[in-house]
Parts: structure tokens; C-alpha cells; sequence
């Protein structure tokens, strides 16, 4: 049976949620002008899932209508789950809404979910706005080891220079996957400093992380 605008219409207007989990897949197969009018109803679904399905594919269909989009998921972020607010996130970063840096600084600073923080922080590299660099120097300090590992990432793709010592200290962190991400930062950052302390990671005791260090070098060199 093919997949139409009639047939996805009437799973997403079903009274059973899976029906309309089932709507929401189907509109990938649609025009993404259709697809992005269709899933507008469910990002305020009743259902969790189902708002957190739809909010999760505006990455994608938010091009359509930005303005309209931004709008949606700054309205998401309010959202009573976090799974919805950290998709709202997801979306507002890959879409590179940049109006939104304000809000997203105020939801990290408010929420106690670590999942919300850790999308957060996670998109603000991918936004790519300067203003991120305070958020992100106070979520290197954080006690929840994803949104430290996530914000060292953030700041190698920010691109900031300022960022190089405050990421040299997490080159001795006795968990290899952080040393892994300041690796891989201060490869995007760049500098003296930089290089002098991929030099010293190129002999990590971990082979993974010394690889990276390695490869960093020969492709800077």
C-alpha cells in the first residue's frame, strides 16, 4: 500500500498514539513541504512519545518555515518532559537557530535533568554562537561527566581559542574518553599550546586516544 497524504493524514489524526507513532514515521516518505504542515498538530500531541517523534524529526522539516519553527520549539522547550525539551534542543542546533541561544542558556541554568543539560550543551557547538563560551567554560565544571565530556567537544567546534587552557588540564583526566575529546578539540582550535599538548597525548598510555593525538599532528604538520 503506498504511503499518500491521505493515508498519513489519517494515522496522524487517530485516537490511538500508535497509530499516529505510525503517521510520524510514514511522513519521511513524504515532500517535506507536506511532511512539515502534517507533523505541526503533534508537537503539542497529548502523548509524549508522540510529541517527542514529532519534535525530534524538525531538524530536517524545520527548513520549510524557520520563523514558524522557531517559534514551535522555543514553545517545546517549556515542554512538562525532558525528553521533549532535549529533542527542542537537538532541533534548534542542528537548525542553527541562533535566536534561540537566550532561551537554551536559561532552560541549562534552570532545570535539574542532566538529560536536558547534556542536549544543551551537546547543540551549542553545532550553533556555533560566541556567546555559548561562558555556558560552556561553566559546564567543563560540571558534575555530570557527559555534559564536562560534551562541553569540551563544543568548545573545539565553537572554535574560541580561549577555550585551549581551559581544556589543557583535562589532557591528564584519568578517564580516557575525556582525554579522547580534548584530543579531538584542540585539533579544531589549534595554536602552540594546542600542539604541544597533542604532542605529549600522542603517547596516551590508551592506544585510541594516542592514535587521535597522532593523526591530529601528521594531518596539522
Amino acid at each position: 500500500m503506498s504511503v499518500t497524504r491521505e493515508s498519513v493524514q489519517q494515522l496522524l489524526s487517530s485516537e490511538d498514539y500508535g497509530k499516529r507513532l505510525s503517521g510520524l514515521n510514514q511522513l519521511r516518505q513524504l515532500e517535506p513541504s507536506v511532511a512539515f504542515e502534517l507533523i505541526v498538530p503533534l508537537l503539542t500531541d497529548s502523548n509524549t512519545r508522540v510529541r517527542y517523534a514529532a519534535v525530534s524529526q524538525m531538524d530536517t522539516l524545520g527548513h520549510q518555515d524557520l520563523k514558524e519553527t522557531l517559534v514551535m520549539l522555543r514553545e517545546r522547550l517549556k515542554d512538562s518532559e525532558a525528553d521533549v525539551q532535549a529533542a527542542a534542543a537537538d532541533a534548534l542546533g542542528g537548525l542553527k537557530l541562533t535566536e534561540a541561544f537566550e532561551d537554551l542558556q536559561q532552560l541549562y541554568n534552570q532545570t535539574s535533568e542532566w538529560l536536558v543539560k547534556f542536549s544543551i550543551v551537546a547543540v551549542l557547538g553545532e550553533l556555533g554562537d560566541p556567546r555559548s563560551f561562558e555556558l560552556l567554560t561553566e559546564a567543563l565544571n560540571s558534575d555530570i561527566e557527559l555534559v564536562k565530556s560534551s562541553a569540551i567537544s563544543s568548545l573545539g567546534e565553537l572554535g574560541d581559542a580561549r577555550a585551549v587552557p581551559l581544556l589543557v588540564p583535562f589532557a591528564t583526566d584519568s578517564d580516557w574518553q575525556i582525554r579522547y575529546r580534548v584530543v579531538q578539540a584542540l585539533s579544531r582550535l589549534g595554536g602552540t599550546q594546542a600542539r604541544s599538548t597533542l604532542e605529549i597525548l600522542s603517547h596516551d598510555s590508551f592506544e585510541q586516544v594516542a592514535k587521535e593525538a597522532q593523526a591530529s599532528l601528521k594531518s596539522a604538520s
